[in-house]
């Protein structure tokens, strides 16, 4: 009871820091926009060709809008703000909508993105794929060719039907861990469940583990507070947090990093929907019984695991030159807890909020596409687009 008590109370301080946190940072934002459009309906009263300036250049920002490749779901709301308050409409996008300042983010990532991809090397899996599914084989070949995923064999699969049996699984991998451990996550919440993984993190950190934990700081703000980092590196955990939520002009907010991802000594990875927090597990229920699902991968695949670990890592700080150190396989020889199938195929794969390529889009609209015999879909979140109607 006594170490519940404590939870209980780390959480409430959480949520008051982190609430103060992102208000003040709301009211930062809102002070901007009423700052600017005040000036600029100034200028407009008084400068008929600021007006006319302001006019032209709502129209050639719409325009842009438009012809740009994003859903039309998107444009369609910046276009008719815009068009029907031209001043207010372009503070509130040149503030929230696609900032300049972000271009140079997302080239930074890109690049290293790319960089790490090239340590990925596709043998000649396509070619088998192909006599036994064309449709699957095209697939995999957008995936490997266009977007630099490999094609695996010699990769086991482990389907966990709830997250609560998976989550147990990872404890278990996670206690075997010898060289290292990355784990990657939309929201940790530092309770019940991530409690018990954090012991065995610290214990694994103790034994000369090395452990490095990256997070959204908009996922995880109800959950964890500025401490959370220094007790992490304090226990020798390498702590990271992704686009953390600043009072400053450019605001990239929805620019969110959504994986759940655990990679453990390059060989086993676990991905699947849910996140380290209570909820996910139906120990808490703000929203009623939850409902998710895991995998564990088991051999070659977590290659691909390993580096979408990486290149969201070092965009933020790199710090990882000898990149081969990480992205390797031990093989069923060399590895006693390690048997893999070599009967199937598998492509592990990442979207990007720092790239204009909708991959895992057009995966699923592939998948739906290509149906032969049936689809059925479960997803806590229902929006759909246009494409996917048609």
């Amino acid at each position: 009871m006594k170490r519940l008590g404590t939870i209980r109370t780390e959480r409430k301080t959480s949520i008051k820091n982190s609430a103060g946190r992102l208000f003040t940072a709301i009211i930062s934002a809102l002070l901007q926009v009423s700052w600017m459009t005040f000036l600029a309906l100034f200028l407009n009263n008084y400068y008929t060709w600021i007006s006319l300036f302001s006019t032209l250049f709502a129209i050639f920002v719409v325009l842009k809008i438009y012809g740009t490749s994003s859903n039309s779901n998107m444009k369609m709301p910046w276009m008719i703000v815009i068009l029907t308050f031209p001043i207010l409409g372009l503070v509130i996008y040149g503030i929230f909508g696609r900032s300049i300042v972000t271009k140079k983010v997302k080239a930074k990532f890109n690049n290293i993105e790319t960089t790490y991809k090239k340590c990925l090397s596709q043998d000649d899996n396509l070619s088998e794929l192909e006599e036994i599914d064309i449709r699957t084989a095209n697939q995999f070949r957008y995936l490997s060719k266009r977007e630099g995923f490999p094609v695996y064999k010699n990769t086991d699969v482990t389907f966990y039907s709830d997250a609560s049996i998976g989550f147990e699984a990872q404890l278990e991998e996670l206690k075997k861990a010898k060289e290292f451990i990355f784990m990657e996550y939309h929201a940790i919440e530092d309770a019940i469940s991530f409690n018990r993984l954090k012991d065995v993190l610290i214990e694994r950190a103790n034994a000369g583990v090395e452990v490095r934990m990256f997070y959204d700081d908009v996922g995880s703000i109800f959950f964890l507070n500025k401490t959370f980092i220094k007790e992490m590196r304090e226990h020798g955990i390498d702590c990271r947090v992704f686009n953390p939520i600043k009072a400053a002009f450019n605001i990239f907010m929805n620019n969110r990093d959504h994986r759940k991802i655990t990679i453990i000594d390059g060989v086993v990875g676990f991905t699947g929907g849910y996140n380290l927090a209570d909820e996910y597990f139906n120990i808490t229920h703000p929203y009623g019984e939850w409902k998710d699902t895991g995998i564990k991968l088991t051999g070659d695949a977590v290659k691909s695991l390993t580096v979408m670990f990486l290149s969201m890592w070092n965009s933020i700080k790199k710090t990882d030159e000898a990149k081969d150190n990480y992205i390797h396989y031990v093989s069923a020889s060399t590895n006693k807890y390690i048997a893999v199938n070599s009967s199937q195929f598998i492509c592990p794969y990442a979207d990007s909020p720092l790239n204009d390529r909708r991959v895992a889009e057009n995966v699923y609209l592939n998948l739906i596409k290509n149906a032969k015999r049936y689809l059925y879909i479960m997803t806590p979140y229902l929006l759909i687009t246009d494409e996917m109607t048609r």
